[in-house]
């Protein structure tokens, strides 16, 4: 088994006088999709905060490459970790070529210019996403699924070890969603790992290898997908009975 990219160590969150996660032991290794699952409130942004350094968890601590995260520079972790936060940043005046060779910046020295491979590199990244025709558009004319993809680019082109995705098929329509989640996975083939926030579990069925449950009250859960994704673990985390079907021989799960 390979070394883990991050670890956690008894992770604790917490949240307005309230224990959201208690204890996280998690290891995240090249080449899977893990999937954290939980009501709102129930702490998975914070949990990717905290596995990403943006702001430190109440107790335990994250490992990057085996070294405290806490010791690392930015642009060191920039290098290995890409991080999609949850909501879209509005006012980019820039062209949506622009906006995605901002993914080369952790690689360059102060000062430098992107080269003409980080060109070549934005483009092929804009194109994987479906948006190649419209690099010259300036990113804020663009809808709110567009912008998503755009940020799907950028990160793509920082090309990290490891993703940290917070909800990423937010903003975006059915098809776009399984076009996003299916380049993320070709991402996880090619050794990467990727760990994404969900709400939905048949999503999560699809691409995860493991999961973790964050039930909101400082218990977890965490495990392969197909073990931990039962209806009765799914009807306890949402408050309301789950129950599960198939539907081209993938599972489904939807309220009863």
């Amino acid at each position: 088994m390979s070394a883990a990219i991050l670890a956690a160590r008894g992770l604790g969150i917490h949240a307005g006088g309230r224990e959201l996660v208690r204890g996280l032991d998690l290891e995240l290794r090249a080449g899977e999709c893990v999937a954290l699952l939980g009501r709102n409130g129930a702490g998975k942004t914070l949990t990717l905060h905290a596995l990403a350094g943006l702001q430190p968890a109440a107790t335990g601590s994250v490992l990057l490459d085996g070294q405290p995260l806490d010791g690392l520079p930015r642009r060191a972790i920039a290098r290995r970790i890409g991080v999609l936060l949850q909501d879209l940043e509005s006012g980019h005046s820039e062209t949506a070529l622009d906006t995605v060779l901002v993914g080369r910046h952790p690689h360059l020295a102060p000062w430098q210019w992107e080269r003409d491979a980080d060109r070549r590199l934005a483009r092929s990244m804009l194109t994987r996403v479906g948006l190649g025709e419209l690099a010259a558009r300036a990113t804020a004319t663009l809808s709110g699924g567009e912008q998503r993809r755009i940020t799907m680019a950028t990160l793509l082109t920082q090309q990290p070890a490891l993703y940290l995705l917070d909800e990423p098929t937010n903003h975006l329509d059915p098809h776009h969603q399984l076009a996003v989640l299916d380049l993320f996975r070709e991402q996880a083939h090619g050794g990467r790992v990727v760990l994404a926030t969900l709400h939905d579990p048949t999503l999560a069925a699809r691409y995860a290898d493991r999961v973790v449950l964050l039930y909101g009250d400082g218990r977890w859960l965490a495990g392969d997908a197909r073990e931990v994704l039962t209806p009765a673990n799914l009807s306890e985390l949402y408050l309301v009975r789950i129950a599960e079907t198939s539907v081209a021989g993938r599972r489904v799960f939807v309220t009863a």
